[in-house]
């Protein structure tokens, strides 16, 4: 299998949302349903004042997030995935979306208490994980977390996994601390803390 070298652009993903019912399943399998359970319970019942998810896709797991959160932002790339998740969390009023392409486009404004990057690392370059590492170190507020969940399995995105995982570490740099690392048959899913 060959590796996309370059970040996949908006195309690639407005395209899958355009193409397929339910891009990556994440809506209908009992895997991506058991993933978003584990993703919630290892944020441990903790309430943030304002989350802010990259790559929401058609708001599955933003519609769970809501409730750990006074404020959710949920940002993707695809105005189709959007249009979708904009309706399946409507009843939410603190929950707001946007068009972005993070990390070369961020959103202005207070340092966020979560951030959330599910399935989305793995989809950068080397210099986009730089960027978007720069960007959360700088806004993530102090004890403000950041959960990743990434699928271990192979793929021809930029990085594998374990390597999004452990270069946004590095990316991060000092005073961003592990709170929590599990590995199951198909994912990684880590939350890391910022010191006070």
């Amino acid at each position: 299998m060959t590796r996309h070298k370059d970040s996949l652009n908006a195309d690639y993903f407005e395209d899958m949302f355009q193409n397929t019912a339910d891009p990556w399943d994440l809506e209908s399998s009992a895997y991506e349903q058991a993933k978003y359970d584990r993703s919630i319970a290892a944020l441990n019942d903790r309430i943030y004042g304002l989350g802010f998810e990259v790559g929401c896709a058609k708001g599955v797991l933003t519609a769970r997030l809501a409730a750990q959160c006074h404020a959710l932002l949920a940002v993707d790339v695809s105005d189709t995935a959007l249009e979708a998740a904009r309706l399946r969390c409507a009843e939410w009023e603190h929950v707001s979306f946007g068009r972005m392409a993070f990390p070369e486009q961020t959103p202005a404004g207070a340092a966020f208490d979560l951030i959330v990057l599910s399935e989305v690392v793995y989809y950068w370059d080397d210099c986009d994980i730089a960027r978007a590492g720069a960007w959360i170190a700088e806004h993530l507020a102090p004890g403000g977390d950041v959960l990743l969940v990434h699928w271990t399995g192979d793929t021809d995105y930029p990085q594998s996994g374990d390597e999004a995982v452990s270069k946004m570490r590095a990316a991060l740099g000092g005073g961003i601390y592990a709170v929590r690392v599990e590995r199951q048959a198909r994912y990684r899913l880590d939350l890391w803390r910022k010191g006070l």
